[in-house]
């Protein structure tokens, strides 16, 4: 089964379809490189979908064993690289936990698991990934 279809709709902006839900959101190329930077451009999503793919496996450790993340954050920064090749070097995470029920070895765990999620595991090593964890 297709997972997505995307349409270039010209000036450097596409349309993303996922099939299943139909649900649709554009990408924009950024400022720096010829776009109008008006919306996530293909390597910011790129570097969130780390952070969401993080959330998402601590938030199946979380309810698997009967705690909560609801509420937490992150701040994603992506580095691009300054000499070519245009690629993203370095992708920094600072995720702010709102762990209810567990304790430290809960918070090790969960740090453990967010750090084997597909996106993770899928990256170059050429791509640093610096992954902060602060609890609140």
């Amino acid at each position: 089964m297709k997972t997505s279809h995307v349409i270039y709709n010209g000036d450097l902006r596409c349309e993303l379809i996922h099939e299943r839900s139909a649900q649709k959101f554009i990408t924009d190329a950024p400022i720096d490189n010829q776009g109008m930077g008006e919306a996530f451009s293909p390597t910011d999503l790129l570097s969130t979908s780390l952070a969401a793919c993080m959330f998402t496996i601590m938030g199946i450790y979380a309810r698997n064993k009967g705690l909560s993340i609801e509420g937490s954050k992150a701040s994603v920064i992506k580095t691009m690289s300054s000499e070519p090749p245009r690629r993203v070097v370095r992708i920094e995470i600072y995720f702010e936990i709102k762990l209810d029920g567990g304790d430290e070895n809960a918070k090790d765990a969960l740090i453990r698991s967010a750090k084997t999620c597909p996106v993770a595991l899928s990256l170059s090593p050429e791509i640093e990934q610096q992954i902060h964890f602060t609890f609140v």
